[in-house]
């Protein structure tokens, strides 16, 4: 009986459990809903990209898509767990090993449609507020940065509240923001005002994972760029 509870505890300790957010069209539910619990239920750029090299990596896995807090929380704390697609920063960094790119992202100022706010430089965004998402990486570089950032937990609506002059910009990526304010929003045309830097986004893998699972996917992801594959995914998507 000691056996079998141990081998069950290492199989279940192998299968790599995995987050991602709702992040169109990167990480999506098929049905629009903010929470799914089931792999066929989650698609995107980054989604099929990291299917695809979990694929050839063979790997016994779950895929779960919540808010961006939660998925960080249970990645930085748990080995074997991962969260997909995110930015390498210094403070992200030393809780995770980094396969990838997936992708990358855009960090652009929007304006509501017609505006006539023009921006030469980031620094000529200090005299407007700007609306963020709550634990972006785009949101907190800005914060730090001493701009004037009001922040709300779910992201599309920042397009509701440019409209409504409640924010001057929003900030958020170049392909997932106009997505987002047309899903969320119901709003189309926003200008855009500035795009001021460029991120490559990852699956983060808990540093102390089952080394055996980090080589299977390093070296998935190798084979998935060298045989053109994750181009042909980017490119259905626009990239």
């Amino acid at each position: 009986m000691a056996l079998l509870l141990t081998a069950g505890c290492a199989t279940a300790a192998e299968e790599l459990r995995i987050y991602t957010e709702q992040y169109p069209p990167y990480n999506m539910t098929t049905n629009g809903q903010p929470f799914a619990h089931s792999e066929a239920d989650i698609t995107g750029l980054c989604t099929d990209v990291v299917k695809a090299l979990l694929g050839k990596a063979e790997l016994d896995y779950s895929i779960k898509l919540r808010d961006l807090s939660y998925g960080l929380n249970r990645a930085e704390r748990h080995p074997d767990h991962a969260i997909y697609c995110v930015s390498k920063t210094e403070d992200r960094a030393p809780f995770f090993d980094w396969v990838g790119p997936l992708s990358s992202i855009e960090w652009t100022l929007f304006a509501k449609p017609g505006s006539s706010i023009e921006l030469n430089t980031l620094n000529d965004a200090h005299s407007y507020q700007i609306g963020g998402y709550k634990g972006d990486v785009m949101t907190n570089f800005l914060i730090d940065k001493g701009f004037d950032v009001s922040a709300i937990s779910n992201n599309g609506l920042n397009a509701r509240r440019l409209v409504q002059d409640q924010i001057d910009l929003w900030v958020a990526d170049g392909l997932a923001g106009p997505y987002l304010a047309a899903d969320a929003s119901d709003v189309t045309g926003l200008e855009r005002v500035l795009v001021f830097r460029e991120t490559p986004m990852y699956l983060a893998v808990h540093k102390d994972t089952t080394p055996e699972i980090l080589q299977a996917l390093n070296k998935s992801y190798q084979a998935l760029v060298e045989s053109g594959e994750k181009k042909t995914i980017s490119r259905s998507y626009g990239f």
